[in-house]
């Protein structure tokens, strides 16, 4: 056995691209190996902002040699008169054996001459110097340089390549680089080349003494370095903050941090303002007290060892300042004009080139959020649609400030943040005016299935109306997302809308809102373009059917087959699924549902037999005087026991209905064992199908109990 190591060094990659790069380059090598017959026993990532790497631990040096029967032409075309013919010499010359090696293989057609060969395992080295150029080439980047030649291409020019089997280098070229023993050292602290002895962890050991680390090491060495920065200042701390960890810690190879600060009278500023300009365009994190109130002060990740004479510091806080300045002055500029007198400037800015204008768009939206309003109130739920219609005037306003055009990250938020401090009309309660400048901040959530819902109806409403609106819109045009190649983010904003749906459990139906989401396009010039009304249906039901496969089983943690029973009973009501899925998760383990799953696939496939063979079913099931007592004890069942089920189901009581739907286990055992269905008297079979098709309808209202893998299936 022997470790292989593969390191692609080039210039600096961006952050955002290195992690699923170094997880599919992991995936890759993996799966190279297996096809091979070189299985690893371990394969570890090692990355950096100038190099990808993996270490595929414990691998065979070659292939093991493999032999397999190969048959050839039948005995009687084989031999003549007791010699072989020249269909046995030719075969045998193939196989690469003597004809007297030749075997005789009766198989179901016949007697066939065969021969057993053993296929040499070729060496590891050799495998991968011929293979793992094409996988490299073929990593999946959002944006590819080219360079030397035409058909060369990779994020950033390739500089050197490492890759060795053990001690020895394998003869690998990749990008007009040729792989040596040779890997290159920390940029600033160790700019020179390192011989790596042996792949494995010296591999590791070398880049540490050459000042360059792991992921994970340089993470901790991150969060060290922050915790002791930031002790220097009593009762702080740093905020904790994911996405920028892994941000820095993928532009870095040997962290450290330096504390800065800047003028006390900045933080008059909005803290989402300040935070945004740290974080977003600086990559500093910010420092806070033990009540979360924002401080006069920074860190900032370096890639080297320090900054003993605090020159990276004095620079850092220079261009912190600039940035906070030009914050300031673009909010102040802003405050000349209010959000209400912006309204009319949204007829300039451009939604989408087909779709019109940012204020065309804000009256659909205003429209759609009526409807969806209504409907919830109706319902009973609490809620306030004039803040939601006042807020869905002003959400997109802000795209107008000078703050949204210098910071785009704060779009919502910045709109959120003036309506606070403006006066949007004397006659608004400060109460009403809050809950206004809240739905606008809102809006924009969630961002992802981890992030937050908006903190109230209003923004709950305003959120889900202008994503439909624009899902709606785009679909319209038949841009649905495609593949990996989703420009317009259509996922991520259908997520939300069903994050949203569920988590204030509203009663609203996804087909028909995404009807009224296009009704909004109605006479409008983009109308012109647009797909048929059944193709929209049909392929926004695909996709928000595919968003609550996605959101019931990844980030609710149901299994695939609850997911997959309970949306083939419906998949338009949100709140409805889960509530369904969370009552057949509790059952789902009894054996009288094994048993009801394997009698509904049973009932399927009947009825789909007799479909195929045109046979029809009664108009409806009746009691026939030579009907046996099975037969008869499950039409019973249906009529004693379908009304009190469908009450349950009305008033969403899933589970009694489940537990009702269970009592019917016996009699559909006793039916299918003593019952016949297709029999010759077509009365007598078409009833029996029509009895058949009603239980299955009412097993399948709350989940098709076919699709629950268990034992008995």
């Amino acid at each position: 056995m022997a470790d292989f190591l593969l390191e692609i060094g080039c210039e600096e990659i961006p952050a955002r691209m290195i992690d699923a790069a170094s997880r599919e380059l992991r995936e890759r090598v993996a799966g190279l190996l297996g096809r091979e017959r070189l299985n690893a026993g371990e394969i570890t990532s090692f990355d950096t902002p100038r190099r990808l790497a993996v270490i595929a631990h414990r691998i065979p040096a070659s292939q093991s040699d493999v032999s397999e029967q190969i048959t050839g032409p039948s005995l009687n075309h084989s031999y003549k008169d007791g010699q072989p013919t020249q269909a046995a010499i030719s075969f045998a010359k193939k196989a690469g054996v003597d004809v007297s090696q030749l075997e005789k293989t009766t198989t179901p057609k016949g007697e066939y001459l065969s021969a057993r060969i053993t296929k040499k395992g070729r060496a590891a080295a050799e495998i991968l110097a011929e293979n793992l150029p094409r996988e490299l080439a073929s990593i999946y980047w959002p944006k590819n340089m080219y360079w030397r030649k035409p058909n060369e291409r990779f994020v950033r020019p390739v500089r050197w390549i490492v890759a060795m089997l053990d001690g020895e280098a394998i003869p690998l070229e990749f990008g007009g680089i040729k792989a040596r023993n040779l890997s290159r050292g920390h940029r600033i602290l160790a700019d020179r080349q390192v011989m790596i002895p042996r792949a494995g962890s010296a591999y590791v050991d070398v880049l540490r003494s050459a000042k360059v680390l792991g992921r994970a090491e340089r993470e901790q060495q991150i969060r060290k370095a922050l915790d002791v920065a930031t002790s220097t200042i009593s009762g702080a701390c740093w905020r904790e903050d994911k996405t920028l960890l892994d941000t820095v810690v993928n532009l870095t190879e040997f962290p450290s941090v330096v504390l800065g600060g800047f003028d006390p009278q900045f933080l008059q500023l909005p803290e989402e303002v300040l935070v945004t300009v740290m974080r977003d365009h600086q990559k500093y994190f910010a420092v806070e007290d033990a009540s979360g109130k924002l401080l006069p002060h920074f860190l900032a990740v370096l890639n080297t060892d320090g900054d003993s004479q605090g020159l990276i510091r004095h620079g850092n806080e220079r261009v912190l300042r600039a940035r906070f300045n030009d914050a300031r002055f673009f909010w102040e500029t802003d405050q000349k004009k209010s959000l209400l007198e912006r309204l009319d400037l949204l007829r300039h800015v451009t939604f989408q080139k087909d779709l019109g204008t940012y204020y065309e768009k804000t009256q659909r939206v205003q429209r759609l959020c009526s409807w969806l309003s209504e409907i919830i109130r109706q319902s009973g739920m609490a809620i306030r649609p004039g803040v939601i219609h006042k807020a869905a005037a002003l959400a997109k306003t802000d795209l107008t400030t000078e703050l949204v055009k210098e910071f785009t990250e704060l779009q919502g938020i910045v709109g959120g943040l003036y309506a606070r401090v403006q006066q949007l009309d004397s006659s608004l309660p400060e109460a009403t005016r809050f809950a206004i400048a809240d739905a606008i901040y809102d809006h924009y959530k969630p961002e992802s299935t981890e992030g937050d819902v908006p903190r109230s109806m209003e923004g709950a409403v305003l959120s889900i109306g202008d994503k439909a609106d624009t899902i709606a819109g785009m679909f319209a045009l038949g841009l649905a997302p495609s593949g990996s190649k989703d420009p317009f983010a259509l996922r991520r904003q259908a997520n939300g809308i069903v994050k949203v749906i569920d988590k204030y459990k509203l009663p609203l139906k996804l087909n028909e809102m995404m009807r009224d989401a296009r009704a909004g396009y109605q006479g409008s010039a983009a109308e012109r373009k647009f797909v048929d009304a059944a193709a929209f249906e049909e392929s926004t039901q695909a996709f928000f059917r595919e968003r609550l496969e996605f959101y019931l089983k990844d980030v609710l943690g149901y299994g695939y087959d609850v997911v997959n029973a309970v949306l083939a009973a419906g998949a338009d009501d949100v709140v409805d699924a889960i509530a369904r899925a969370e009552a057949v998760k509790q059952v789902m383990h009894m054996p009288e549902f094994a048993a009801i799953g394997a009698a509904c696939k049973r009932m399927r496939n009947i009825l789909r037999q007799a479909e195929e063979k045109g046979i029809k079913p009664a108009e409806a099931f009746e009691g026939l005087a030579d009907s046996p007592p099975e037969e008869k004890n499950l039409a019973a069942y249906i009529e004693t026991y379908g009304p009190r089920i469908e009450e349950h189901r009305r008033k969403k009581e899933y589970s009694d209905a489940l537990l009702l739907l269970s009592s019917a286990r016996e009699r559909v055992d006793a039916f299918f064992d003593k019952v016949m269905v297709m029999v010759e008297d077509a009365k007598v079979r078409a009833n029996r199908l029509a009895l058949l098709r009603t239980l299955l309808k009412e097993f399948s209202t709350i989940a098709d109990f076919s699709e629950i893998a268990t034992e008995v299936k």
